[in-house]
């Protein structure tokens, strides 16, 4: 396990789709929380900003280092596993966050290249970070191991228009509560955390839009749309030692959306 100047042991996670919206959050609460964070996102220079902006959240007192790229490329989600390992020495924390909403449209207007896009972020980009994470976590020895893919409302309430990402979703739930399942007699523990409304770059238009802000706060119970952090806050109990009889599940963190569909 890594240590830092004190010598105290530190724990890693590594966090993909960390440059901004709920992954960033995810990647600052990990880090004030005394983990050494391992960011990823396609755009370099955005991941770059935001790894400072993290470092600059723990005064410095905690390692970040940034692997951008595309993690639907085999290569790219093996080699952030691997700078993560060569930096630190281990993983103890995998969160699958990359994913993108893709184009709205209806599904006789779908192409293979729309449906393709999709699926690779948000589903096979998982697996793969997965199945590397999985290699080390294996390796390891005792520890408290979690795997935690965020996942969607709409892994099980259907979102006309947006075929591909729905379907993502569901797959990232299935996958979640397999993997779980082969794993949990060696420690490792995989759950997932299905968002609702978040005021991310991913929901913009929404928060542009007074009036259809407006309907949408009507729609979910609490009355209002959540913030990254409360995404981030659930995050790390699932990965905590506080979560250690948790696997195979989801949390719905929706301020009730759920309830309503």
């Amino acid at each position: 396990m890594y240590q830092d100047n004190n010598h105290h042991k530190v724990q890693v996670a590594v966090i993909t789709g960390s440059s901004k919206g709920i992954g960033k959050a995810i990647a600052t609460e990990f880090a004030k929380a005394g983990y050494c964070v391992v960011i990823n996102a396609r755009d370099k220079e955005e991941l770059k900003q935001a790894s400072e902006d993290i470092s600059q959240s723990t005064d410095g007192k905690n390692k970040v280092i940034y692997v951008p790229g595309d993690i639907s490329q085999e290569q790219i989600s093996e080699s952030l596993i691997k700078q993560a390992i060569n930096t630190f020495g281990r993983i103890d924390v995998l969160i699958n966050n990359a994913g993108i909403g893709g184009t709205q449209k209806k599904i006789s207007e779908l192409t293979s290249n729309d449906w393709d896009e999709v699926m690779d972020i948000n589903l096979k980009g998982a697996f793969l970070c997965t199945r590397e994470a999985v290699k080390n976590m294996l390796k390891g020895g005792a520890g408290n191991y979690s795997i935690i893919n965020i996942s969607s409302v709409h892994e099980s309430v259907p979102q006309p228009g947006a075929a591909p990402y729905a379907a993502s979703k569901g797959g990232l739930e299935m996958l979640t509560k397999t993997v779980a399942l082969e794993l949990a007699e060696k420690g490792i523990r995989v759950n997932g955390i299905a968002p609702g409304a978040i005021a991310t770059d991913m929901n913009k238009e929404l928060l542009e839009d007074e009036k259809d802000k407006m309907k949408k706060e009507q729609q979910i119970p609490v009355h209002r749309i959540g913030q990254p952090h409360e995404i981030a806050r659930v995050a790390l109990f699932l990965a905590s030692s506080d979560a250690s009889y948790i696997t195979g599940t989801t949390i719905y963190a929706d301020g009730g959306l759920t309830l309503t569909s």
